[in-house]
């Protein structure tokens, strides 16, 4: 091996030598790189290098395909592709990027997303994802995907912010394929005939996952497809004339699904330098180099008489793997996949049209089918398939299931454990082997085409609570806890509760998602203040196979402001709840949306273009709950008395708060005479403190600790101390912080005006009135649990107020010093000054 690299080193050396003169001779600024834009990220410079100098086509070394959400109800269907050159994501729904940062899949680096169908399961994650790309630094981003896409991606850019300034390029299908350093990809239209059963209405996500045409298909009574059917049809008898109007609407915008054939490009073989050089052929000259290029371009040549072939002095090419991505919602598209001649032609057995791998995100009805399976069959043993489905259980969330359980042995009641949504449906038989997804499940196209486990996602209950008791003082702290709640009065009344969904700020990450309380105000009764991606994945989790009830409980949505992180997980409940009174079998009844009336423009054009939603709303402008607000329209005050009315309460206000424009906080009084205010996102502000005064809970964003006043001022957010303080000035009994900086992962740094009156939110923390004398005395075992988090914090923050103390210093130095410079001046000044008045005084006296 070594005699070979030192043979080699003579040619290596020669070609940077003739590298060196020719960019000498081209002038001393071809000599250097160009360099690299501050604005521009290092992987996107690196590929326009490469595309510049006709390199990486050739095809990469490297090839992974990698299960980013498994199929589950709560996370959806998403594949990451790798390789050395590229990066690729097909599908973003929800939690998407939550489950990418925690398993540090490099979102930064993704060149495309692949959509195989305008679904919000498919594309709700994208708002969030875009906004995290652009924050990135990448300008540009392109979509593939059916013609929808494009009306979906106009839709998205009336969220206020960076995503109308963002390139979305989208290619569709009637444009040549898609073509880059790693693969080429060709996108494959496939519509699909209705259901037999099934209304014009769009059918809501999962719902055709459930039962089918199979004979197998759950089809009781009180089941999902028959619950979808009487609850369509009900809707038919009410309005008539609104039926006509879906299937017009229908008519106009055929289901299209978008499969994806990609063709990884070829690896020519690897030149055999050790055989070569027994063979007596110029190994170390520069003669080799182009019986070196001509032999890995499969050309046979004769050296010095004698004839020398590829497969002699070469490993044999790969001549590039094919994989398959397809979506096949329900029965209604097995036709148009089996009858597809683009995939018969790779279902012929030719060697060159030989597929690796098919990954299906197909419900179980349609496995089952005769004809879908038969379709399987035909692509032969070769074939690998990848099942991702509602019938995966994975975890996708690891980290957050883990501090749940840890926070679980402080107070199970507070931090009850975690479960998991399961669907109910057999899972099919098929006729030829399948792998059932699991999040991070890995298959290898290239160096070598396998399976890999070894990073599939566990959850380990017993290590999780071994880890937590191993930490210093933990068990001390969490025993001196319940010794001294032992002696708290127990008076906690059942409702109402509240179940914080999301308590971080900005972006889903892997501890704390982003904006959502579940307000339950009885047994049956439920309201959502604000509304972020994955809100109802963190519903799932919490409730598991309660979800569906929950989600029929929910009567009323409040958003408080339009920044993607509060409001766009609404469109999934909405899907989600429609579904949820399909399965159980109960009358569906629209819910009141309690908004800024901005949210409109978007929720209008993603129903026109994308999947009807509009009637499962009744909208109240936040605007016309101000108090003093005289412009309410009717049918909006009719709906304030219905909301009132389901939750009996006496009143329902908002107030504008300091924030963005058309921020809004809230304030709720029951009957019985508690008192619930939500500050949505707020510097401190007097509004809030007015409307709020005497309340039971207050629930009030801290984003930011103490010491960071100017960034809070910067954006418009509140520190800690604030918070509290807002608290105190309206009189409200317990104060709740959240809506944490993403800084803050696990828990936020305490501040000196934390009393026996405040708390400290955690996603999935469950809080009754009777608890708030118990939330303080948790503060000692939370500590113990995040020491190394608190001490990294506080090293963080002694950092950044040393620079502070140095820069005031620089300043103080720099003003300083011009006062030193005009002091000498001044004197001059003054003594001319008292020179004249002299002379004037003279010239007087004479």
């Amino acid at each position: 091996m070594w005699a070979v690299a030192r043979a080699l080193w003579p040619v290596l050396g020669l070609a940077r030598r003739r590298a060196a003169g020719w960019a000498m001779a081209e002038g001393s600024s071809a000599a250097r790189p160009a360099r690299r834009p501050k604005d521009v990220p290092r992987h996107v410079w690196a590929r326009e290098r490469r595309r510049s100098a006709g390199t990486g086509l050739a095809g990469p070394n490297t090839v992974y395909l990698q299960v980013v959400a498994a199929g589950g109800r709560d996370a959806g269907a998403a594949v990451y592709v790798f390789s050395e050159f590229n990066r690729y994501l097909f599908n973003c729904g929800e939690g998407t990027q939550r489950a990418m940062q925690e398993h540090k899949l490099k979102i930064s680096h993704l060149d495309s997303i692949f959509l195989s169908r305008v679904a919000w399961p498919n594309v709700g994650g994208l708002p969030g994802m875009i906004l995290t790309l652009k924050a990135m630094g990448l300008q540009r981003c392109v979509f593939l995907g059916p013609p929808k896409l494009q009306n979906y991606l106009k839709a998205i850019r009336l969220f206020p912010g960076p995503l109308k300034r963002m390139d979305l390029a989208v290619q569709l299908h009637t444009e040549p394929e898609y073509k880059d350093e790693t693969m080429t990809v060709c996108q494959i239209p496939l519509t699909g005939k209705p259901l037999a059963a099934e209304s014009p209405l769009p059918q809501s996500p999962g719902a055709s996952s459930q039962g089918g045409n199979s004979p197998k298909g759950d089809t009781g009574p009180g089941s999902p497809r028959t619950a979808q059917q009487s609850l369509e049809e009900g809707k038919e008898k009410e309005s008539p004339k609104k039926t006509g109007d879906k299937q017009k609407c229908a008519s106009k915008h055929p289901d299209v699904v978008m499969a994806f054939l990609c063709k990884i490009h070829p690896k020519k073989g690897k030149f055999l330098a050790a055989k070569a050089q027994e063979m007596g052929l110029p190994v170390g000259t520069p003669a080799i180099l182009p019986i070196i290029t001509a032999l890995k371009n499969g050309e046979s040549i004769t050296f010095e008489g004698r004839e020398l072939l590829p497969e002699e002095l070469c490993t044999p090419a790969d001549p590039g793997p094919v994989f398959i991505v397809l979506e096949c919602p329900h029965e209604g598209f097995v036709d148009a996949i089996c009858e597809n001649e683009t995939f018969r032609r790779y279902q012929e057995g030719l060697p060159e049209n030989q597929v690796a791998l098919v990954i299906h995100m197909t419900p179980e009805s349609v496995l089952r089918d005769s004809r879908y399976q038969q379709w399987l069959e035909r692509f032969g043993p070769g074939t690998q398939h990848l099942v991702l489905n509602e019938n995966s259980s994975a975890v996708h969330n690891p980290r957050s299931y883990k501090i749940q359980t840890q926070l679980n042995l402080i107070h199970p009641e507070i931090f009850p454990l975690l479960t998991t949504y399961q669907s109910k449906e057999e899972e099919a038989v098929c006729s030829v082997p399948i792998v059932r997804g699991e999040c991070l499940l890995k298959y290898h196209f290239r160096p070598q085409q396998e399976w890999q486990r070894d990073a599939v996602t566990v959850c380990d209950h017993d290590a999780f609570v071994s880890e937590a008791l191993d930490l210093p003082d933990f068990q001390t702290r969490v025993k001196e806890c319940k010794e001294s709640l032992a002696a708290v009065p127990g008076n906690v009344g059942a409702y109402p509760e509240i179940v914080f969904l999301g308590t971080g700020s900005a972006i889903p990450m892997k501890i704390r998602n982003v904006s959502s309380t579940l307000v339950n105000t009885s047994s049956t009764r439920s309201l959502l203040l604000d509304c972020g991606e994955g809100t109802f994945g963190q519903l799932c989790r919490h409730y598991g196979e309660e979800v569906d009830q929950m989600l029929c409980n929910i009567v009323a949505v409040f958003v408080s402001h339009m920044h993607t992180d509060h409001h766009s997980g609404l469109v999934n409940i909405l899907m989600e709840r429609r579904r949820a009174f399909a399965a159980l079998g109960q009358a569906f009844s629209p819910l009141f949306l309690v908004a800024p009336e901005q949210i409109m423009p978007w929720l209008q054009e993603y129903h026109n273009h994308c999947e009807e939603i509009l009637g499962d709303i009744k909208m109240i402008p936040s605007q016309s709950l101000v108090k003093g607000c005289e412009n309410i329209k009717p049918k909006a005050k009719w709906f304030v008395g219905s909301l009132l009315e389901s939750y009996d309460l006496a009143e329902f206000q908002t107030c504008e708060v300091q924030h963005c424009k058309n921020a809004f906080a809230c304030s709720m009084v029951h009957k019985s005479g508690w008192k619930v205010v939500y500050s949505g996102d707020t510097m401190p502000c007097m509004a809030l403190v007015q409307m709020g005064k005497n309340a039971t809970l207050l629930i009030h964003e801290a984003t930011l600790e103490d010491g960071m006043e100017k960034e809070a001022i910067e954006k418009t957010h509140s520190t800690t101390s604030q918070a509290i303080q807002i608290g105190m000035k309206m009189n409200a009994e317990f104060i709740m912080l959240n809506h944490f900086s993403q800084r803050y992962a696990k828990i936020p740094l305490f501040s000196e005006d934390f009393s026996e009156k405040v708390g400290i939110a955690f996603d999935h923390m469950r809080v009754r009135f009777g608890d708030f004398p118990t939330i303080p005395k948790l503060i000692p075992p939370l500590k113990a649990l995040f020491a190394d988090d608190i001490v990294e914090m506080e090293e963080r923050k002694e950092k950044r107020e040393m620079r502070l103390l140095k820069e005031t210093a620089v300043v103080l130095e720099k003003v300083a010093a011009g006062e030193n410079k005009e002091a000498p001046c001044q004197k001059r000044k003054q003594a001319k000054n008292h020179q004249e008045l002299s002379n004037k005084k003279l010239k007087t006296v004479n």
